[in-house]
């Protein structure tokens, strides 16, 4: 990135900082016009450097993951409406595996109101969120924890996870491809998000747009094998005709009424929610 200017050096760097610029913001920083932050968020994203998305601009890696710092300030507001839009569509008195994300750590938060849960995680924030509600019982999956994020990876959670079988498995992705596929960073944890959704009866993607916007190396599963999509909105049509055709429950924070647990419960069978 030698050849980049100062200011589209300081895009960048404040891009890997927090996760995501928008233009208003940078020109105001940056004290130049709007229109010249977008000639430089579009060079950047041409050079693949960034991906530009509405009002702005992400880091761009295909191979790489944001930190988790950064991670937790992208599209935040979008991620705790999906957070308590996926909570409402679970019942209590049912169990749940939750996987490692940012997005799945809001739904975690958004459980608060929820009696007598069973919750399976590999997500070290989420089993802090979670282990001081009194009706819940909360299991750590075993493993190596990943000192970036306090996920847990490995074998010895896979084993943990195939013990198990669940009414909902609340799962996130790093990205997903134009034609269905989830994917994710770490192949240590794709192994444990493809044990969390083998072994629940219903399975629930929570993902903001940005994910759609985003490349990833190694897949974890393919939208068929989802049964609820939350999301604040579904930018891509081809995927949206593909949850249609696929009967996936879209639920969109940001376009669509609220929704109720009614749905999830007579999929997998259970009739006493709060």
């Amino acid at each position: 990135m030698n050849d980049l200017s100062t200011r589209q050096t300081d895009i960048v760097a404040m891009a890997r900082d927090v996760g995501r610029v928008e233009v208003d913001d940078l020109a105001r920083r940056l004290d130049v016009t709007p229109q010249t932050i977008r000639k430089d968020l579009n060079e950047l994203c041409d050079r693949k450097i960034l991906v530009r998305i509405h009002g702005g601009a992400t880091i761009g890696s295909s191979v790489e993951n944001m930190s988790y710092e950064a991670r937790r300030f992208v599209a935040t507001s979008e991620k705790q409406r999906i957070g308590q839009a996926a909570a409402r569509l679970i019942p209590s008195r049912s169990s749940l595996f939750i996987n490692i994300g940012t997005t799945t750590e809001e739904v975690a938060a958004a459980l608060a109101t929820h009696e007598h849960i069973l919750v399976i995680t590999n997500n070290l924030n989420v089993a802090m969120a979670l282990h001081r509600k009194p009706t819940f019982e909360v299991i750590i999956a075993g493993g190596t924890v990943r000192p970036t994020d306090g996920g847990v990876v490995g074998a010895q959670a896979v084993d943990l996870i195939g013990q198990f079988k669940v009414d909902v498995a609340v799962i996130g992705v790093s990205a997903i491809d134009a034609d269905g596929t989830l994917l994710d960073f770490d192949h240590r944890e794709v192994r444990v998000a493809q044990a969390i959704i083998k072994n629940a009866r219903h399975v629930m993607l929570v993902a903001d747009r940005t994910k759609v916007q985003r490349l990833a190396p190694v897949r974890i599963a393919h939208l068929s094998q989802i049964h609820t999509f939350v999301t604040d909105y579904l930018t891509s049509e081809p995927l949206r005709q593909l949850c249609s055709s696929l009967r996936i429950q879209l639920i969109e924070t940001d376009a669509a009424p609220e929704s109720s647990a009614a749905d999830i419960n007579q999929a997998i069978g259970l009739h006493d929610v709060d």
